[in-house]
C-alpha cells in the first residue's frame, strides 16, 4: 500500500515540497526550499549567487505548479490538487515531457543528494537522504530499497547517474504501477 501512485504523489508533497509541514503547498515552501538547496549543495555555504540561482529555480517551480494545480486560485495547493496536476502533466510521460521547472527541481535535487559531487548517487548518499526525511528503525530496509532501485548498469557504476535519476523520478510520478523499480527512489515509503 505504501507504494501506490496516490501515496507516492502524497509523499512528494509531504516530504519534498511542504517544507513548513502545514499540509499544503504555497510560495513560502518554495522560498524555504531555495535556502535549503543552497545550503545543502554548498555543504553549509550559501553564497548570494547560488542562493539567487535556487530562488529562481524554486520560484519558477512554484509558479508552474500553481498554474497547473491551484485550481481554486487561493495561493495554496492541497494534496488532491497536486495529484490532479501530476495526473494531467506527468502520468504516462517521459522525463523530457515533464514541465520545465519540475525538471529543474529534479536536477537540483540530484545535485543536493550527490554530496561528494562525483555524479553518482551512491548508497551512502541515499542513506543520508532517507534518514533526514523519515524515521528509520533498521538501516537494512534503506539498503534493500537502494538495491531494489538499481539495475545492472547502476550496480556497475556504483549507484545512480543524473540521467538514471531523472528517468526514475519520471517513473515515480508518471507510472501508476506499483511494480516499477522507481517506487524505491526515496527509500522505504511510509503512508503519507
Amino acid at each position: 500500500m505504501a507504494y501506490t501512485w496516490d501515496n507516492r504523489v502524497a509523499f512528494v508533497v509531504r516530504f519534498l515540497y511542504d517544507i513548513d509541514n502545514n499540509g499544503y503547498l504555497d510560495a513560502h515552501d518554495f522560498e524555504c526550499l531555495a535556502v535549503r538547496a543552497c545550503v545543502l549543495e554548498g555543504k553549509g555555504d550559501c553564497s548570494s549567487a547560488r542562493l539567487a540561482k535556487y530562488q529562481h529555480i524554486m520560484l519558477s517551480l512554484w509558479e508552474e505548479i500553481a498554474q497547473l494545480a491551484d485550481f481554486d486560485k487561493d495561493g495554496k495547493i492541497t494534496i488532491d490538487e497536486f495529484k490532479t496536476a501530476v495526473q494531467n502533466s506527468c502520468v504516462g510521460k517521459k522525463y523530457d515531457e515533464f514541465p520545465q521547472a519540475m525538471k529543474a527541481f529534479i536536477e537540483s535535487n540530484f545535485r543536493m543528494l550527490d554530496i561528494n559531487q562525483d555524479g553518482i548517487l551512491g548508497i551512502d548518499e541515499f542513506r543520508y537522504d532517507c534518514v533526514q526525511r523519515m524515521v528509520i528503525e533498521d538501516i537494512e530496509i534503506v539498503n534493500d530499497a537502494f538495491n531494489n532501485l538499481l539495475n545492472d548498469d547502476d550496480r556497475r557504476k556504483g549507484g545512480l547517474t543524473l540521467g538514471r535519476y531523472q528517468e526514475l523520478f519520471a517513473r515515480f510520478l508518471g507510472d501508476p504501477s506499483e511494480n516499477t523499480q522507481a517506487v524505491y527512489l526515496f527509500g522505504p515509503l511510509e503512508l503519507a
